[in-house]
């Protein structure tokens, strides 16, 4: 049995996992992006390399998958570059639920709102144009790249109108992307992504680690004083580049578990048997302590490489000793393998 990754996303904390677990793994690189896959060797077994990401679903690939029994833990990228239709169809095993993975969305039949208001879980409340009554987050994707959510921030309707005009006119966006658009309520608070696992093996839903994200060109225009901000007249963009580690309030401990259990809950009976191995809850504390929900990542998370290689605060208290989320990932895959059980944990 190998363990298989898309090359990107969080590929590295997978198959650094899936070495510690002493796996063989596979990653699954496009040309033009594997450099990191090989010099990081001691923990890429074999680097497949495809002209095009999309080539992951053609028969021949599936085929040496399926001869190598690969184990494929998909991330971000790879249902975006296979698109769900493409990923679930295809006849190689995941680990997970992969019909789960479509639930990221925002719009459409299946969507997270729908999830979290399953899970009775808050959330911000959801706007169209018109009836904008306060500060929002705008988030669409970007004209160039489709593969990237774009966000701006309104401070009211007219603020809206305005941003939304200049970023049409400087094409960052563009009217495909306005068909996607989803206008939130901006939710004051301090925000984190918190990253679970519901183990079947285990049965219980795991705390393993808090991240926080670093984002371009949003993290240096913030730390620019207040009236250069201004002059400058410009949207910030909110371009996701990185993560950073963080801890939360261990008196809020009761509601994050709270929440992720409940989430769990609500996807075994949306979309059974439910969620499978690693997601992502990202929310905002407020002053009031409130948790709100603002996005979900029914996979493993982006900030877990932030923890790669050291391990994360929390998994220590299950297991002894701190693991990283993708090291969890392999003790799953191997507690189930022992126990003939592999088919209870992959689609």
């Amino acid at each position: 049995m190998r363990i298989a990754a898309l090359a990107s996303h969080s590929a590295l904390d997978v198959f650094d996992g899936a070495k510690d677990e002493g796996f063989e793994t596979i990653a699954l690189c496009k040309k033009g992006r594997e450099r990191p896959y090989l010099e990081f060797k001691t923990i890429v077994d074999k680097c497949l390399l495809l002209n095009d990401f999309k080539e992951i679903y053609s028969e021949e690939v599936q085929k040496r998958l399926i001869e190598d029994e690969a184990i494929i833990v998909p991330n971000r990228s790879m249902a975006v570059y296979l698109g769900y239709d493409n990923l679930e169809k295809m006849n190689t095993r995941f680990f997970g639920n992969k019909f789960m993975l479509r639930w990221e969305e925002r719009i459409g039949e299946k969507n997270y709102y729908r999830l979290l208001d399953e899970a009775k879980i808050r959330r911000p409340r959801i706007y169209t144009p018109d009836n904008i009554d306060g500060p929002v987050i705008v988030k669409l994707p970007e004209a160039k790249r489709r593969v990237e959510r774009g966000f701006f921030f309104a401070k009211d309707k007219k603020d809206f109108d305005n941003k939304l005009h200049q970023l049409l006119k400087s094409n960052v966006i563009d009217e495909e992307s306005l068909k996607d658009m989803v206008i939130e309520e901006f939710v004051m608070g301090a925000y984190f992504n918190v990253n679970y696992f519901h183990s079947v093996m285990f049965d219980r839903t795991e705390l393993i680690s808090v991240d926080r994200r670093i984002q371009s060109d949003w993290d240096s225009f913030y730390r620019l004083p207040a009236d250069i901000q201004l002059e400058l007249n410009r949207t910030p963009r909110l371009i996701e580049v990185g993560h950073e580690p963080a801890t939360i309030r261990e008196s809020l401990l009761e509601k994050v578990f709270e929440i992720g259990y409940s989430f769990v809950e609500a996807t075994k009976k949306l979309q059974p048997p439910g969620i499978i191995g690693p997601f992502t809850l990202q929310l905002t504390v407020t002053p009031d302590l409130d948790l709100v929900v603002f996005d979900v990542a029914p996979r493993i998370g982006g900030g877990t490489n932030a923890y790669m290689g050291i391990g994360s605060q929390y998994s220590k208290l299950y297991f002894g000793k701190p693991i990283s989320l993708g090291r969890r990932i392999a003790i799953e895959i191997k507690t189930a393998m022992n126990s003939r059980n592999i088919d209870k944990i992959t689609t």
